[in-house]
């Protein structure tokens, strides 16, 4: 593993493998967990890097919602390692957003991320549904749709 990653990040990535084709629920959270995606831009910017992403083939993003301080999504890997697919968010995401809010290498996210591999007989709309549904348990909205930063292939 990289230096980057402390003992403990490490250990958590034991066994931990991609698989082209796999469906993944990815959650990465803001350093300290600023709340930085409540400024429109900055989330607009985190969701152009998810799109570029997914327009490049490298996966299929599915379902995804941007909260104030994390993003959940919902993603069918291609060729592209996972961890790979995430640095690239991370770092991406961090050059675009620190170079519009002037903190030119300021840390954006907290190390690591959490990720889910989804089985074959899980329902995919349900879970579409659970991970756009957060602005609305979290209660940040009354209503799915007046939330901006969510989209799901499905629904």
């Amino acid at each position: 593993m990289p230096s980057q990653f402390n003992h403990r990040g490490h250990a958590l990535r034991r066994g931990r493998h991609s698989e082209s084709g796999q469906i993944y629920l990815i959650t990465a959270v803001a350093d300290g967990h600023n709340p930085l995606f409540t400024d429109p831009m900055l989330a607009r910017l985190l969701v152009s890097e998810m799109r570029y992403l997914h327009d490049e083939r490298h996966l299929e993003s599915l379902a995804w919602v941007v909260m104030p301080d994390h993003v959940h999504w919902l993603i069918e890997l291609n060729s592209m390692p996972l961890p790979r697919v995430i640095q690239r968010l991370k770092s991406s995401s961090a050059i675009a957003i620190n170079r519009t809010t002037g903190k030119t290498g300021a840390r954006l996210w907290q190390r690591g991320f959490h990720d889910r591999a989804l089985r074959q007989d899980e329902d995919l709309i349900a879970t579409a549904r659970y991970i756009v549904a957060n602005p609305l348990r979290a209660g940040l909205v009354n209503r799915i749709g007046d939330y901006p930063w969510w989209d799901a292939v499905w629904l």
